[in-house]
């Protein structure tokens, strides 16, 4: 019976319990030299379940997620990964309780953005502490800001495309703290 409970929660990759934020931090992989171990920040500014979330930028040929604050004139700001891809939010998903709705054809179009164990994020510009993740019905983790799962457009083919920008009037890249871009 132990080992059936131990691989249960081996199967999932966000393990539900680790839905709740802590305040221990969660080991991570040993930066590979000594230089790299200085540049990492001695403490997350967050941890929720075994992720840790660091205020700033990821280092170079990571595997973390970087999120970053970014600007354009038309939108105002809104929010981008480690290679400028924009992201976006759903309308009919909710925050409070973070829950993503969009799954199957919806996710293959919009593709939530993920987080797997062993990787950190890194906000830029971000708030840390509105960074989060939640378990997608497939066992995946979804990163959520403010609460709001964070998904890509599949039509976005160039960095800094904002293609997904009001499509269909419920898909809206996402701000800093959550909301919506103009």
């Amino acid at each position: 019976m132990v080992v059936a409970i131990t691989l249960a929660g081996l199967l999932s990759a966000c393990d539900s319990s680790a839905a709740t934020e802590t305040s221990t931090t969660s080991p991570v992989a040993a930066p590979s030299s000594p230089s790299a171990a200085q540049a990492r920040p001695p403490a997350p500014a967050k941890t929720q379940g075994w992720l840790q979330i660091f205020s700033g930028t990821a280092l170079a040929g990571a595997r973390d997620v970087q999120l970053t604050a970014t600007s354009k004139p038309v939108i105002g700001q809104y929010v981008s990964d480690g290679g400028s891809r924009s992201l976006y939010r759903f309308d009919k998903d909710t925050a409070k309780p973070p829950t993503s709705t969009c799954a199957g054809q919806c996710a293959t179009t919009w593709p939530p953005l993920t987080v797997a164990r062993g990787q950190s994020v890194f906000a830029a510009g971000i708030d840390p502490q509105l960074v989060g993740f939640i378990e997608r019905a497939d066992g995946s983790c979804q990163i959520t800001i403010g609460g709001w799962p964070v998904y890509y457009f599949s039509k976005d083919e160039l960095p800094g495309d904002l293609l997904g920008q009001g499509v269909g009037g419920t898909w809206f890249a996402v701000t800093p703290n959550g909301g919506k871009a103009r």
